[in-house]
């Protein structure tokens, strides 16, 4: 049997963590009781795990327990946010403001809105891939009741001023949404300081279950209501209808819980072992770091390669290394990464980027492995180009 390549795609989604594994196990079988039936000790058991597991999550990110609610993961928590706002808030103004390089499940739905006589401001982000504070601050209208921006890039890694975002926002009294699917577990996130209003998380980022995801929702200072976009048993407080799934918030739980106790340790690690990715790619001539050099995640290392095809140079490393060139939700289309196109890039060097995502099961010689095999391939493709073009 072959020798499956290096995972260098953790943005995309990570590998369950076995002690997430091991703690959702008995709720598929022995406590599979429904939360929601109150009668008996299958329903009773069920409930308290999602009881317990609720306050974990409420706890990561400094909140009430009865602030969390359960969906089926960051797409869906984005949507209830955007459109669960655009629809309760209506009567009070139809302006938005996003940002250019946020994730289709952003701006998709803000599109959607669009068509239906609302108004979306698409901040630009400066060549680092942070926002203009100022402009932001500029942007907001007395018609506006949403600002959402991303907490941390998928694609670039890039780690936006919430706190700072924040206080602008409370201070114009606007709701601020951010969307922390891949922030959460890696970063430090706290609602109350960064005067978040809604915040989306989702597990499979952290080392946890997919299909499963949770929406922050404010209920004080102010409260915030939302549309709900599911209607069915009232679950959720009529939020968010739909049996809960135990098996997968239990294990989310337990992978931000885990996430948190090895936050700075496991931060550490993965910016060594990302900066010494780096430190050898960058010996070429013509690679180019996109996003602010140290206002990102830990594990994302993001480069532009001159003189390369960008379909060619994934295809060369497909046995030794699996990576992407951008978000894998939008992998199957043809155009460059809009991410890219917005600090600047040209279509080709946008098409000719390599994300490597590091996580927790990483190792320096999986990194050696990658960089090796990387710089190779650059270098024989640049030649390949090099004597099609003599």
């Amino acid at each position: 049997m072959s020798q499956r390549p290096i995972y260098l795609d953790c943005h995309a989604t990570t590998p369950m963590d076995k002690r997430v594994l091991e703690a959702m196990l008995p709720y598929f079988t022995e406590h599979f009781g429904n939360p929601s039936s109150i009668n008996h000790i299958y329903g009773w058991e069920a409930e308290a795990a999602v009881k317990k597991a609720r306050e974990t999550i409420a706890n990561a990110i400094n909140c009430s327990p009865e602030e969390i609610i359960f969906t089926s993961g960051a797409t869906e928590a984005n949507n209830l946010a955007i459109k669960g706002v655009a629809e309760a808030y209506f009567n009070q103004g139809q302006h938005i403001i996003t940002v250019q390089t946020e994730h289709r499940a952003i701006l998709d739905p803000c599109h959607y809105l669009e068509g239906l006589g609302f108004e979306i401001t698409y901040l630009p982000v400066k060549k680092d891939g942070l926002i203009d504070l100022e402009l932001l601050e500029k942007s907001i209208r007395s018609e506006t009741i949403l600002v959402s921006i991303m907490a941390a890039n998928n694609e670039i890694g890039v780690i936006q001023p919430l706190k700072e975002i924040g206080e602008i926002c409370h201070k114009h009294q606007i709701l601020f949404h951010s969307d922390g699917a891949q922030a959460i577990g890696k970063i430090p996130l706290d609602v109350q300081t960064m005067n978040l209003n809604l915040l989306s998380l989702t597990a499979h980022k952290v080392y946890g279950p997919k299909g499963i995801g949770a929406l922050y929702v404010r209920r004080r200072d102010p409260r915030v209501k939302l549309a709900p976009q599911l209607h069915g048993g009232g679950q959720e407080k009529d939020i968010r209808s739909g049996t809960l799934y135990t098996p997968q918030i239990v294990g989310f739980a337990k992978a931000i819980e885990l996430g948190l106790n090895e936050i700075e340790t496991e931060a550490k690690r993965q910016k060594e072992l990302r900066d010494r990715l780096w430190k050898k790619l960058s010996q070429l001539e013509g690679i180019y770091l996109n996003g602010h050099p140290t206002q990102r995640l830990p594990g994302n290392l993001n480069v532009s390669i001159e003189g390369v095809d960008g379909s060619a140079l994934l295809l060369g490393l497909q046995t030794i290394v699996a990576l992407s060139s951008g978000s894998a939700c939008t992998s199957t289309t043809t155009k460059p990464s809009h991410v890219l196109k917005a600090l600047g890039h040209s279509d080709k060097l946008a098409y000719a980027s390599l994300r490597f995502g590091l996580g927790r099961f990483t190792t320096a010689q999986e990194i050696d492995t990658v960089s090796k095999a990387a710089i190779a391939t650059i270098e024989s493709l640049r030649q390949v180009a090099h004597h099609l073009n003599c």
